[in-house]
């Protein structure tokens, strides 16, 4: 469980996102965005835009399934935006999202892809939080800004991906990928700044927890470039022991419906 409130999280959903703008005003719109293949900076953030609203809806309607979410990764018509109206756009989405969130309260009902459903609308509020963090790293390294995160969200952010990862769709057998299940099979994450985590592959579902454990691959780093490693974003802070094909492939399951 996160031992962030949900009103932290519906604050940062909304301190984030303008800490995202602040890396891109006066950047170029078209400029490629290198962690995101594919996309420039104005599809970025049209993409993040797309993600709050996408999720405001959700909240407002207390969807009981998935609803259309082509304002999230229909992006072919936005190549060529203007900041003017984007930025604004951008912000306006997530003081929505944000007010909605806080409108519903963490334990209203409502739709979402992770392993519990239905699940608390709390679970909006961490997911948006973090999903506009890790573009905001997107941002800032398309925009050659630096980016730094408050050690307790990195944290946080980190955590969530590890239950990710316990999730059925993370760790059941694909035919495009390699079995992630075995003998053998253990992770550590060692934030040199916060703590460590365990993920145990060698049951018949993964297992995280907090503290050090005997691993069969090693990720060691500043909480924050840790967390950037789980999304498969650069982290050059982070040194690699042991099984490293274990490891990618973790880092390539875990995010099962969140590869953006």
């Amino acid at each position: 469980m996160t031992s962030l409130t949900f009103d932290r999280h519906c604050d940062e959903i909304v301190t984030q996102t303008e800490r995202l703008t602040a890396h891109v005003r006066g950047a170029d719109m078209t400029t490629p965005v290198s962690s995101c293949p594919g996309w420039n900076l104005g599809q970025l953030l049209r993409h993040v835009g797309g993600d709050h609203r996408w999720a405001e809806e959700i909240v407002r309607t207390r969807a009981t399934g998935p609803i259309p979410d082509g304002l999230v990764n229909d992006l072919a018509a936005h190549t060529d935006e203007d900041e003017s109206v984007l930025i604004p756009w951008l912000v306006e989405g997530a003081a929505r999202l944000s007010a909605t969130l806080r409108a519903a309260g963490p334990n209203a009902r409502a739709w979402n892809p992770s392993a519990e459903r239905p699940a608390a609308v709390a679970f909006w509020a961490r997911r948006m939080t973090y999903e506009t963090v890790v573009h905001r790293a997107d941002a800032a390294l398309a925009a050659g800004t630096q980016f730094a995160l408050d050690g307790e969200l990195a944290v946080d952010a980190v955590e969530e991906w590890l239950e990710y990862s316990t999730f059925p769709e993370a760790y059941e057998p694909r035919p495009d990928l390699p079995d992630l299940l075995g003998p053998d099979r253990r992770l550590h994450f060692q934030a040199t700044d916060a703590g460590e985590w365990a993920v145990d592959l060698t049951g018949s579902a993964p297992a995280w927890r907090p503290g050090a454990e005997e691993a069969t691959a090693t990720a060691r780093g500043p909480v924050t470039e840790l967390l950037l490693f789980c999304y498969r974003r650069p982290a050059p802070a982070v040194e690699t022991r042991g099984d490293r094909a274990l490891l990618d492939l973790w880092r390539i399951r875990a995010g099962f419906w969140l590869e953006a």
